[in-house]
């Protein structure tokens, strides 16, 4: 049997002035709609990381213990992984210059303003690249600008009617009118060549107690390949929104939760195996239903038939 892992991340920021009200939901009804599906709660098989737990705990959302989770979940060959993110999203200068947007997509630890956010290059680096070539990877980004947040080169997306179009991340260079500028209110700034060492070099082997006998280090390294569209890694992502979008932090039925996080189990309760393609669509029309005009994603790590069934 696939032994399968999930890693949940929940972060509030709360008694901060960029405080959200339902990503700690988020994980909770994540982890019920996981345990329905057979995933274990085990410590060994499931890690959740929330903000209100002690600051020194390692399953605190600071950005080190955010990296050594996502290190441990992909660590594995031969197995099944499930990412829930729910937080604040932001954008930040390319380094490189690279992008035709000039930015890059990040999410964004509790302790971003020390520390530094964790863009799209790190998060793929980590969750793609480092994906065993026979494990497959399942994400929900459930937070703003999180449309190219694992630079995956394949990229769907629907229209009010259904339609659903294709765009080629490689290929086309990511189109998309990002905003110019960083993230929460445009006050901060970071240089990211720092922040990514400071991220990497304050990573942990907090899981070593939760190591396997095939796990190896996910940080003892940053040579990875530049041509991601080469990798042909089973990797999914749903996200919250388009690059330029936000994501609503929501109050639905009287409980805070995200809007994307709802939408998208909404979509599950009402059909148990549904196709990539059928969970966009109905996707989106959860959200426009109930006047959300933020746009959800589907971005793969290959060319794929989207109108196969959900591999969870």
């Amino acid at each position: 049997m696939v032994r399968r892992k999930s890693l949940l991340i929940g972060c509030n920021y709360e008694g901060t002035s960029n405080a959200l009200k339902g990503c700690r939901q988020d994980v909770e009804n994540v982890g019920e709609y996981l345990s329905y599906r057979g995933y274990s709660n085990d410590p060994r098989d499931q890690v959740i990381l929330r903000d209100d737990l002690p600051e020194n705990s390692p399953y605190f959302p600071l950005g080190h213990n955010i990296l050594a989770a996502i290190d441990w979940l992909v660590s594995e060959p031969g197995t099944c992984n499930f990412l829930h993110y729910s937080g604040h999203g932001g954008q930040v200068q390319d380094p490189t210059g690279a992008r035709p947007t000039g930015v890059l997509d990040t999410i964004v630890p509790y302790d971003f303003e020390t520390r530094g956010q964790i863009d799209s290059d790190i998060l793929h680096r980590h969750l793609v690249s480092n994906l065993p070539p026979n494990s497959t990877l399942f994400v929900i980004l459930d937070c703003c600008h999180s449309g190219s947040a694992l630079e995956l080169p394949f990229v769907y997306r629907s229209d009010d009617d259904g339609n659903v179009n294709m765009v080629d991340n490689v290929k086309q260079g990511l189109h998309l009118a990002a905003e110019a500028g960083d993230l929460l209110y445009g006050g901060f700034s970071v240089n990211k060549v720092a922040e990514a060492q400071d991220l990497l070099a304050g990573a942990t082997s907090f899981f070593r107690s939760f190591q396997h006998r095939h796990e190896q280090p996910g940080l003892a390294s940053d040579q990875f390949a530049n041509d991601y569209s080469q990798e042909h890694k089973f990797v999914t992502m749903f996200s919250g929104c388009r690059d330029e979008q936000t994501s609503a932090d929501a109050t639905i039925g009287g409980m805070a939760e995200g809007a994307m996080s709802w939408a998208f189990l909404q979509v599950m309760k009402r059909t148990p195996n549904p196709t990539y393609l059928q969970t966009l669509q109905d996707t989106r029309y959860a959200l426009r239903q109930s006047n959300y005009t933020q746009v959800p994603q589907l971005s793969v790590g290959m060319n794929m038939d989207i109108n196969q069934p959900l591999v969870l």
